[in-house]
């Protein structure tokens, strides 16, 4: 204490201490999520692995030494049965990161139905099941902390892939909707938005320019790595965000905070 403030002081490194708390981590076969799978575990937790191929729920389960589990995400009788398998895994889900999402890119003009409502299902469906399904198990034991994996797309204009954008946008907002509603339950609810992420998927994506391309786009002068993402989304999961919820947080190397012309030479005249 000092003469001034005698309040308490936690040791902080236990504050990302989760010993024996059941997680379930959606999307964990790889890139974010598999890196969230071992960041989880590392820090105490016993985990739930999720994936809709079932190869890779068991490959990442054997590496972590968690539950593997398999099933579409999209679809409320497999989130329902997800739950009730992790019940009995885990005893008490206090814990949920969904990382599924997967954008489709063309001219808004050319966009059909079908690129549209797929791109609603996979990447927010997901997020109002989850939420809803596993938050009544949250909010009926008065604890529980969810985060989703949204993306930069959902807080400015989404270029070619508009409907991914729309529907990042949504789930951040289902997020702070969660927050509120739950809150008072001792549910926290958060997102964490990546920018440009070096994924397996991704990175099997873009041609050599590209990457260069994404690497010099951000100010720390390099893509981002799924650890990124799930330190991130550790934090947010850990006591060290206790006081944190409906929140966002942008990871994407500073891209969001650059002057959005590439000069000031476009104003000379």
């Amino acid at each position: 204490m000092t003469s001034s403030d005698n309040s308490p002081v936690p040791h902080y490194p236990d504050l990302l201490r989760l010993d024996g708390k059941g997680f379930v981590v959606v999307g964990a076969g790889q890139g974010m999520g598999r890196q969230t799978s071992h960041g989880l575990v590392q820090c105490g937790a016993r985990v739930v692995c999720v994936d809709i191929d079932p190869d890779r729920a068991a490959e990442i389960a054997e590496e972590v030494g968690g539950v593997p589990w398999s099933g579409d995400a999209t679809a409320r009788a497999d989130v329902e049965r997800l739950l009730d398998d992790s019940v009995a895994a885990l005893g008490q889900v206090y814990g949920l990161v969904d990382i599924i999402g997967m954008a489709e890119w063309g001219f808004i003009v050319d966009m059909d139905d079908g690129v549209w409502d797929r791109q609603m299902a996979i990447n927010l469906r997901h997020a109002y099941l989850l939420g809803q399904v596993f938050g009544r198990h949250m909010v009926a034991n008065s604890e529980g902390s969810m985060v989703f994996i949204a993306s930069a797309s959902g807080m400015d204009g989404a270029p070619n892939h508009a409907a991914y954008g729309a529907a990042k946008a949504g789930l951040m907002a289902w997020v702070k909707s969660m927050a509120v509603e739950m809150g008072p339950h001792g549910v926290r609810a958060n997102a964490v938005a990546p920018g440009a992420i070096a994924t397996p998927r991704i990175m099997d994506m873009l041609s050599d320019a590209q990457k260069a391309h994404s690497s010099g786009n951000a100010p720390i002068g390099r893509m981002g790595l799924p650890a990124d993402i799930a330190g991130a989304a550790l934090f947010l999961s850990s006591p060290l965000a206790s006081y944190v919820s409906g929140r966002t947080l942008l990871v994407d190397g500073g891209v969001g905070a650059k002057f959005p012309y590439s000069s000031l030479s476009v104003l000379d005249d």
